[in-house]
């Protein structure tokens, strides 16, 4: 056997083990929207707690890529990678077996800080792993296409486990795959390292999150209180100041943390914004899917992520088929037809949510990953080439990024508006007979109150079970209304940005 043969025989067995860390990554972004229901009976978290352990795990994700990615470049990125998959691993293993909400909310976070590590250590290790170009393209794809397969196939993953086993397996599905990572990549992956890079700034890293997370705690709180106060008002201004400070700073940096010149080309910014915004729609609606499912239509886990199964096979079928469509027709009309047909399909999903059949809204959840699925996959395609070579990286970082922030602000959004909507609907309609600790308990999520029904007399069960549910389903329909905007400006904006830009 040759050289030549041994060493690509490596390599691509190299990838195998890399795109490992990928799935599990991306799975958690969807996995737990699966087990919430489950969580919420257990664990009873209120409205705000909810959502941080769905969301906190996103922001640490998406906030720390770019970061992790410049401490790879100095310390190794196999090194890196192996420290973050313990982290990784340990988080994991103290979410399955969390007893509060709080502790799950640090687990989630420790995970995210974990995952920060894996991603672009992967991507990393792979561009250097196979130096050829045409290689090193095949390579990417198959790292793209682990990236949307793990989000597409965490519910699934979650019904199977949920059938036989108790919530917190959903977090120690990640144990075997961090414990063959550190087993098998010392033997496969050699190491790299840049120690040429410049020293990111730490103040940049710090003003990053003092512009993301105090906006996203100011809408929960809105959403949670029912009400616009001093606190949620000047967090929310302190993160706008925060994020403009960043920005100010980055055209002088000697490694910023964002490279603001790539935003002077129309198809970057419309890559990255089209990446984003599906992300945020998708995200956000399988959040309402799952619960959907299971909480109004008394789905079993496993009988629900069968039911999600379609908008697993609409995004494989239009992730393969996407590249064509771009080389006969251009991006634009990819990207804006895509946003078209899922805005279309969330628009669908809202109808048939509060009156429609259950086969109708499997299908709108079909057409919206079908319509997604085509901008994730061209996305670091078109980011890529909009760059000079020597920013490749950091574009592609900013990519991941995008999509990662994109996923937790539609949870964050998304989430905040459904809950708002369901919170004032139960308040308002909560019958005299019920105590008010559980009226408290009734308002937290539909889990709860669904418990809640368990354990008072059945006619008052019924009232709060009927109370909730339309609470609801009402909910989810005025946030899927704010999907479809979200969706139709992407269209727009995306067909306009991309316009004219044709596959090289």
């Amino acid at each position: 056997m040759s050289t030549d043969t041994k060493g690509a025989r490596s390599r691509w067995a190299g990838l195998t083990v890399l795109t490992l860390p990928v799935v599990a990554t991306s799975m958690d972004v969807t996995i737990l929207h699966i087990a919430m229901p489950t969580i919420g009976r257990e664990l009873t978290p209120g409205p705000g707690q909810t959502l941080w352990i769905l969301d906190i795990y996103g922001f640490l994700l998406a906030g720390l890529l770019i970061v992790m990615g410049n401490v790879g470049d100095r310390i190794g990125r196999r090194r890196l990678l192996l420290y973050g998959s313990a982290v990784f691993g340990a988080a994991s293993v103290l979410a399955a077996f969390a007893t509060t909400p709080e502790v799950l909310i640090v687990a989630r976070a420790l995970m995210g800080v974990g995952g920060a590590t894996l991603m672009p250590s992967t991507l990393s290790l792979i561009r250097s792993l196979f130096p050829d170009p045409a290689e090193r393209s095949r390579a990417i794809g198959i790292w793209t296409a682990s990236l949307s397969g793990g989000i597409a196939f965490g519910p699934v993953a979650g019904g199977l486990l949920l059938e036989v086993m108790w919530w917190g397996s959903v977090f120690l599905i990640n144990v075997p795959v961090v414990v063959l990572l550190i087993l098998v990549v010392p033997r496969l992956v050699p190491e790299y390292r840049d120690t040429g890079v410049a020293r990111m700034s730490t103040l940049d890293v710090v003003l990053s999150f003092a512009a993301i997370l105090p906006i996203v705690w100011a809408v929960k709180t809105v959403a949670e209180d029912l009400a616009v106060t001093v606190a949620p008002v000047l967090a929310a201004a302190a993160g706008l100041a925060a994020g403009a400070a960043l920005l100010a700073r980055q055209p002088r940096a000697r490694m910023p943390l964002i490279d603001v010149r790539l935003f002077r080309s129309p198809p970057f910014v419309g890559a990255v914004l089209g990446a984003g915004l599906a992300m945020f729609a998708l995200v956000g609606l399988m959040l309402y899917n799952a619960q959907y499912l299971q909480l109004v239509h008394d789905l079993s886990p496993l009988t629900a992520a069968v039911a999600m199964l379609p908008i697993m096979g609409a995004v494989g079928a239009a992730s393969v088929t996407a590249p064509a469509l771009a080389a006969r027709s251009g991006y634009a009309p990819v990207f804006a037809g895509g946003a078209v047909v899922a805005a279309t399909g969330m628009a669908l999903f809202a109808v048939a949510a509060s009156g429609g059949g259950l086969a109708t809204v499997i299908a709108s959840g079909a057409a919206i990953g079908g319509g997604i699925a085509p901008m994730m996959t061209l996305a670091t395609d078109v980011v890529v080439a909009s760059a000079a070579p020597e920013r490749a990286g950091a574009a592609a970082a900013l990519s991941e990024t995008s999509s990662e922030l994109g996923a937790a602000m539609g949870i964050a959004v998304l989430g905040s508006v459904g809950t708002a909507v369901y919170r004032s609907g139960v308040l308002d309609g909560l019958p005299d007979a019920l105590p008010g600790e559980l009226g408290d308990v009734v308002g937290s999520n539909l889990g709860a109150a669904l418990a809640v029904s368990e354990r008072v007399p059945d006619q008052l069960g019924g009232v709060v079970v009927e109370l909730a549910r339309g609470a609801f389903v009402d909910g989810l329909v005025v946030a899927s209304w704010a999907g479809v905007g979200v969706l139709g400006a992407a269209a727009v904006a995306c067909g306009l940005l991309l316009r004219g830009r044709r596959v090289r």
